[in-house]
């Protein structure tokens, strides 16, 4: 079952040391080749979400909300 979802406890991610804590569900596989690339890396788990954030958030940015409407229905 590769895309079975596995749980992720993390810290708090701005850096300071903060004692709350989020779960994240990932997918089976895609937990597995995080924890592959940590490992890899010699990095926590945490650094490896963190830093894939910080790459790829401008983009993330640029996706539509649900809630944006298109407009092109009248057609």
């Amino acid at each position: 079952m590769s895309d079975k979802e596995s749980l992720a406890k993390v810290g708090a991610v701005d850096g300071k040391s903060d004692k709350r804590k989020q779960s994240l569900y990932f997918p089976e596989s895609m937990l597995t080749e995080i924890k592959e690339e940590a490992a890899r890396l010699d990095r926590s788990l945490s650094w490896i979400v963190q830093r894939a954030w910080k790459i790829s958030r401008l983009d993330i940015k640029k996706l539509p909300s649900v809630n944006d409407v298109d407009g092109d229905d009248d057609e």
